[in-house]
């Protein structure tokens, strides 16, 4: 490690590296392809992230700054009304041009104009501030690089791999146990060490009544069991808007199942390619209506997310190798580095949260609505991005992320 002024260029040059890294197996058709709106483009991800140096930190304080392309402002604005004009997200899979290379190039002609800036202010806090949430959101779309591109192989009858390595059998789940837990009064939210979103925010005291959460997640061989006894045509298990899709074949087994031929054994698409359904590790791609109906049907319910949190709190955080693992100890075991875990908590702000001045305020708090706030991490979530307090959210209805089941009672 160098002198501690050149360690921010460092973490950017990592963070930046990693997300084209990323990207090496795939060919420009794979990069520029959408699946469904929800997801984006891979060129669209190493653009968008690209863009939010350039619109955030090199405009504001480049004196005679240029935009790399002008255009782009538009094309690359994923949400952020107080920037300006935004692409529909719809349609970013109809951006065929600029091309891979062109975006390639963005990104290199604002790494060195990035490189630049820290290297002629060190000792800059508030620059230093605005990088470091840079590379958090990149980190952010480094996974959604990889839960948009699964979504996207999986609609290739091909089942074509993104990894070509073979993955390895897990070996049987741990049996799930019940972790009892005082509860109390709980402090919760960001403890004020390293660096936090702004709806981890204030940390505030919450009481909680005793409770007991399951030892590892709900593996597929629990999952599958629910799913033959019949849960998905069990009215009384499911909530209304789920049951819903279930009546109309939205859901009728976990995203990314393949259902063997008569008399073959299930099979799951993967990163690695289809594989047959491995029953030692987490079931995952599940809504929240159908975790809710799982819990049900076990006689448990979802954490809320003071109780995730509670318990987390001592848990060494671990990071995962692009599809889920099974438990491979005893206790309080796969709270990281494996499943987002669904929670019965709607992303609501915190007790005295107040989103940050100007567009990047638009980050967190306007999407606190019709979401529901998962917890933990997942297998494809990058190195040194997880941590206890840290609040995902998505609707109720989202599966194209790794989210599992983590029972509570």
């Amino acid at each position: 490690m160098g002198a501690p002024e050149h360690r921010p260029t460092l973490q950017f040059d990592h963070v930046r590296q990693r997300s084209v890294h990323l990207a090496e197996p795939l060919s420009p058709e794979d990069c520029c392809a959408q699946s469904m709106p929800d997801a984006s483009p891979v060129k669209w991800h190493l653009a968008h992230t690209t863009w939010f140096f350039e619109t955030f930190i090199l405009e504001p304080r480049g004196a005679g700054f240029r935009p790399f392309h002008p255009a782009f402002r538009v094309l690359f604005n994923s949400y952020y009304n107080g920037v300006g004009a935004k692409h529909p997200r719809p349609q970013r899979g109809l951006l065929t041009r600029p091309g891979l290379d062109q975006v390639l190039a963005y990104r290199r002609d604002v790494d060195a104009r990035m490189v630049r800036l820290l290297a002629q202010s060190p000792h800059d806090r508030e620059l230093a501030a605005l990088v470091e949430l840079g590379l958090q959101h990149e980190q952010q779309h480094q996974e959604l690089i990889l839960t948009d591109l699964k979504h996207l192989l999986s609609h290739n009858p091909l089942y074509p791999a993104y990894l070509d390595s073979p993955l390895a059998g897990a070996g049987p789940a741990e049996p799930l146990a019940w972790i009892a837990f005082d509860g109390g009064l709980a402090e919760i939210g960001h403890g004020g060490h390293g660096f936090a979103f702004d709806n981890e925010l204030p940390r505030h005291r919450q009481y909680l009544a005793p409770f007991a959460l399951a030892s590892r997640l709900v593996s597929n061989g629990d999952y599958l069991e629910f799913v033959e006894a019949g849960g998905y045509r069990d009215p009384s298990l499911w909530l209304s808007e789920g049951w819903d899709l279930v009546a109309r074949g939205t859901l009728r087994h976990p995203l990314y199942w393949v259902e063997g031929e008569a008399g073959e054994d299930w099979r799951e698409f993967t990163l690695h390619g289809l594989q047959p359904l491995d029953p030692g590790r987490p079931a995952t791609h599940l809504s929240l209506y159908e975790a809710d109906a799982y819990a049900r049907w076990r006689g448990a319910r979802l954490p809320t997310e003071a109780e995730w949190e509670f318990a987390a709190r001592d848990v060494a955080i671990a990071c995962g190798d692009l599809h889920p693992r099974a438990a491979g100890s005893a206790g309080l075991a796969q709270m990281f580095g494996e499943c987002w875990q669904w929670t019965s908590s709607s992303y609501a702000p915190y007790p005295g949260f107040a989103p940050a001045a100007g567009a990047l305020g638009e980050y967190n708090g306007k999407f606190m609505i019709n979401q529901y706030v998962l917890r933990g991490s997942s297998c494809a979530t990058p190195h040194g991005h997880a941590r206890a307090s840290y609040r995902n959210f998505f609707p109720a209805g989202a599966r194209w992320q790794f989210t599992g089941i983590r029972l509570a009672r």
